[in-house]
């Protein structure tokens, strides 16, 4: 296989798909306080189609996978099993990136993608990745099975790290020999660790006028495994990221991504 169909391979990403329902105010709500709402909107949500939408948004070819229904309210819908995962045709993909949900699962259906790499060329295996953002004690399991691991600012407070350096040197034992651990902490930009044990960092790029963080983590993701998909390094990677989520904070939605950043990719 040349690197040309190898590059046309889909990225898919499993996980939740929701509805967002957001009241736009003039300032934060203080406690028992009525606020007049200047306005309102109706968007898709939920992590793994955010990053899908913004992955398609930068110009990678890309699938989502996970439970859709129809009507404007789809409430109760189970989570992808290993079972639905099975049957996929898992050759047209080049990474898959998992939302950690229903993490018993997940590791099912990850283990049949080892299983699958394991017949192949190593330029020609699907490169995992996972989300553990949520602190919720069964998605830790998926520490250790992740080529790429997204760990949250959210879980590392938890843990009792201040700092995301902290949480990648604390984290680092849990994952997989060869691993990338990244964590992003919001202003402060994003750190991520690699096998060679350098600690690499990326300030933040807030824009002029912080609009709308929803989706920001999910675009931050997107954008390093959009990069990282395309042979980019893994400086690159952390940079990109956090230019693309810092845009993303001064629009609403994600429709800007694409007049900023379509078909960009990051030179070394």
């Amino acid at each position: 296989m040349n690197m040309e169909e190898q590059k046309k391979k889909k990225i898919l990403c499993v996980g939740l798909v929701c509805l967002d329902i957001i009241n736009v105010v003039d300032k934060y709500p203080e406690e028992d306080t009525d606020s007049r709402c200047l306005s309102q909107r109706w968007q898709r949500g939920g992590n793994a189609s955010n990053s899908c939408t913004v992955l398609s948004l930068l110009g990678a070819p890309c699938a989502f996978m996970g439970s859709l229904a129809a009507g404007p309210v789809a409430e109760n819908l189970p989570d992808v099993t290993a079972e639905d995962f099975s049957k996929i045709d898992l050759q047209q993909f080049k990474w898959i990136h998992w939302e950690g949900r229903n993490a018993d699962e997940q590791v099912k259906m990850i283990q049949q993608v080892v299983k699958f790499n394991s017949t192949l060329p190593q330029d020609q295996r699907i490169t995992i990745s996972v989300e553990i953002e949520k602190t919720r004690e069964p998605l830790y399991q998926l520490f250790p099975h992740g080529d790429v691991v997204f760990v949250s600012k959210d879980v590392a407070r938890h843990f009792g790290f201040l700092s995301a350096e902290a949480a990648l040197k604390g984290f680092y034992g849990r994952v997989k020999q060869g691993a990338v651990l990244i964590c992003a902490w919001a202003e402060k930009g994003a750190d991520a660790l690699g096998p060679d044990g350098v600690v690499v960092h990326s300030d933040a790029f807030p824009p002029d006028s912080l609009v709308d963080t929803l989706g920001a983590g999910d675009t931050f993701n997107s954008a390093v495994i959009f990069t990282l998909s395309n042979g980019g390094s893994l400086q690159d990677a952390l940079t990109f990221g956090c230019r693309v989520a810092g845009a993303k904070c001064g629009f609403h939605g994600y429709d800007g991504i694409a007049e900023k950043f379509s078909n960009h990719f990051p030179k070394s």
